[in-house]
């Protein structure tokens, strides 16, 4: 699986003045929909739920909120660097500077799993989120995400 599969072009925005996690969710929302056509309540309501069984931000200023939603039949994702970082009740109480949402169909299985570990060893590699952070262009960041060769899976 590569970021390729995963994520369009226009799936991947800088964000400004976003200031906290419900309103990070609601513009992973928007982007879901102008990327995919996908309802932005729909998503954003999913992804909410899905924060509320436990924050999705991993750690190094990296969340990978993610939910299952009716209506779709492939896993999707967007990108989002914020301008400035934001408190996301992150693992390591860090604040959150990039995101990436991912969708999968209600009844994925191993694809959704294969591609959350596809985005979260590629998140982890401390190059590419610096490389990221230094690019605030929308085409830039998707060119680093797919050129980007995560280490496999210990």
């Amino acid at each position: 699986m590569a970021f390729g599969s995963l994520l369009k072009p226009e799936a991947v925005k800088v964000v400004m003045s976003v200031t906290s996690k419900k309103r990070l969710l609601q513009e992973l929302g928007d982007l879901v929909h102008g990327a995919y056509g996908v309802h932005a309540g729909l998503v954003t309501e999913a992804l909410m739920a899905r924060e509320a069984l436990g924050p999705t931000g991993v750690g190094h200023g990296v969340a990978l909120p993610h939910a299952r939603l009716d209506g779709i039949d492939e896993v999707m994702g967007v990108f989002v660097l914020l301008d400035k970082p934001i408190d996301f009740d992150a693992v390591d109480r860090q604040p959150v500077d990039i995101a990436f949402g991912l969708f999968a169909p209600e009844e994925a299985g191993v694809e959704h799993l294969k591609a959350l570990a596809l985005v979260s060893r590629t998140l982890r590699d401390a190059s590419v989120c610096s490389k990221l952070r230094a690019n605030p262009d929308a085409s830039t960041l998707y060119a680093i995400l797919n050129e980007s060769k995560p280490a496999k899976a210990a």
